[in-house]
């Protein structure tokens, strides 16, 4: 065999290797979904809301701790952004003490987006959908499932349920939501814990208003002003 002969069998053999080879391909992160368990240092609880629009997801503030996010297996999937909460710890509280407790999480890039509860539905949002009490309502936790029952009282920022609904601790975070007449499932509040005996959510209104404001609020401080040219 001659030289030329050899060396384009050579290249030949190479190139079929090459050609059997599996490109490897960019792998998808964690599915992100309402509901999911969730774990930041020690801290266990629950998603309550994941948003496609902003890639942002929803917990509760006082599940906050240094500031990576991960799920039940301990993979990354997000880093805590800005949060609020004064939840009162031990100390008695009524009906017009405000109280705030919610968490930004600004999800990793390669995480999967989903915004299916683990019941199925499809949970969204709707600004005119609010927290009245009598209302239909069921919250989902990690460690109580989905549990249904109905609003007991509307207070400042907050409110109460009863007539079914349970919670433990790991819960906090967890969406409420109701079900509409037109078949939609909307988010009402994120799970806070408990105001005597019965489970306390922040309204998701509320939540939403005060976590938009915050982040106009922290974009305008890294604004560098522009001297002005007389």
């Amino acid at each position: 065999m001659s030289v030329r002969s050899s060396l384009l069998a050579l290249v030949a053999l190479v190139f079929g290797v090459a050609l059997a080879t599996p490109v490897a391909q960019a792998q998808p992160g964690v599915v992100v979904s309402p509901g999911m368990e969730i774990h930041q240092d020690t801290v266990l609880c629950t998603l309550g809301y994941v948003d496609p629009g902003t890639r942002l997801a929803y917990t509760a503030g006082h599940c906050r701790a240094s500031g990576t996010v991960s799920d039940k297996f301990g993979t990354p999937i997000g880093t805590q952004g800005s949060f609020r909460d004064n939840t009162p710890d031990g100390m008695t509280v009524d009906t017009n003490h405000q109280i705030t407790d919610w968490e930004v999480i600004h999800l990793d890039n390669n995480v999967v987006i989903n915004n299916v509860l683990p019941s199925g539905k499809v949970l969204v949002t709707d600004p005119a959908v609010v927290p009245v009490k009598g209302m239909p309502v069921c919250h989902f936790g990690v460690v109580t499932g989905e549990s249904c029952g109905t609003i007991e009282s509307v207070n400042n920022g907050w409110f109460t349920m009863a007539n079914g609904v349970v919670s433990r601790k790991g819960d906090s975070g967890g969406p409420v939501y109701t079900s509409l007449p037109d078949g939609r499932t909307v988010l009402i509040g994120l799970f806070n814990s408990t105001w005597g005996t019965f489970p306390a959510a922040i309204s998701w209104q509320v939540a939403s208003e005060q976590a938009h404001a915050d982040t106009i609020q922290a974009a305008s401080a890294v604004v560098t002003p522009q001297p002005v040219t007389p």
